[in-house]
């Protein structure tokens, strides 16, 4: 339990007669944390900018306290700012799942998911996305590509509502998560490559391959990276990019191999491509669905993560 902040302390000074307003007002200061920029913030939130600076200003005049820094552009929160923005998340989260709540109650699920996906996954979100939204045909579904950090932070931020990401690998935080697969990779090359013969290849052989992977951003670089570290190999490829598709352009290219996890490398062993297991050792690490760690969990992401366990029981199969 997260002990109550010592100031400021909203709760205390919500007046009831004022928080819808106050409630406008949070959101506001939420878009412009995300947003680091008044303009950004008030085209997210529909307003003018001279709309939202106004909800600030009053915002700190109810709150007693200065909660932005200011100068001819935005230049950062405030510490009273920042202690601010934990609780607003907590009770704009709160207030959005009991919108969602009663709206369910009387219409069903219903309304926009936005999942961030970890490049790697989104050949499997269909899995997820498919049976959920025949469940709920009310439901739309929006897939973003971001990167696990990006999809933590994004959680926090509330601009996503859930997240398909590595759950064994690094830190997660206070979520939600439930099992979906184990990924376990492959080398991806052309029919031309001297290694496209063999049955299975090891990671020190790989490494001695002209390589085009993920960007070091993506924690599925940072596991190649790990896994290479371990038989002692370094490398330093000449082609990187934050898209498995352009990975899979390289390759088959036919100058490029890649490393790509088993799901994706199938996808493409009938488009002229050879995809071979990686041994020693044989690496396998888990992903799934996270979610903010919320009681009582809102219907959405309760039906959602349902959905996840009842694929990740069928994977496992």
């Amino acid at each position: 339990m997260v002990p109550p902040p010592t100031t400021p302390d909203l709760r205390a000074r919500a007046n009831p007669a004022t928080l819808p307003n106050m409630i406008d007002k949070l959101e506001m200061f939420i878009a412009l944390a995300n947003e680091r920029h008044f303009g950004r913030a008030a085209e997210v939130c529909g307003v003018t900018q001279p709309s939202l600076s106004s909800a600030i200003r009053q915002l700190e005049d109810q709150l007693g306290v200065q909660l932005v820094f200011r100068g001819s552009r935005f230049q950062g929160l405030t510490p009273e700012g920042q202690r601010v923005l934990d609780w607003a998340r907590r009770i704009v989260g709160d207030i959005r799942a009991l919108r969602d709540e009663m709206r369910t109650v009387h219409a069903g699920l219903s309304g926009n998911l936005r999942i961030g996906v970890i490049p790697t996954a989104l050949p499997m979100v269909a899995g997820l996305t498919a049976p959920f939204t025949a469940r709920h045909p009310n439901m739309r579904v929006t897939i973003l590509s971001r990167t696990s950090a990006e999809i933590l932070a994004g959680i926090e931020s509330l601009e996503l509502d859930a997240g398909i990401t590595y759950l064994d690998n690094e830190p997660l935080g206070r979520v939600s998560q439930a099992r979906l697969y184990t990924e376990f990779y492959r080398f991806l090359c052309a029919t031309t490559s001297p290694l496209a013969g063999r049955a299975q290849v090891s990671w020190a052989e790989l490494a001695q391959e002209p390589l085009c992977l993920l960007t070091a951003d993506m924690q599925n670089r940072r596991i190649v990276n790990q896994h290479l570290a371990e038989v002692g190999a370094r490398i330093a490829p000449n082609v990187e990019s934050n898209s498995t598709i352009a990975l899979v352009a390289h390759v088959q290219s036919g100058l490029w191999s890649s490393v790509v996890p088993m799901k994706l490398a199938e996808m493409f062993t009938a488009k002229g491509l050879v995809a071979i297991p990686i041994v020693e050792p044989e690496a396998e690490h888990l992903v799934g669905l996270i979610t903010a760690k919320r009681d009582p969990q809102t219907p959405v992401l309760s039906a959602l993560m349902e959905e996840a366990v009842r694929l990740g029981n069928r994977l496992r199969r």
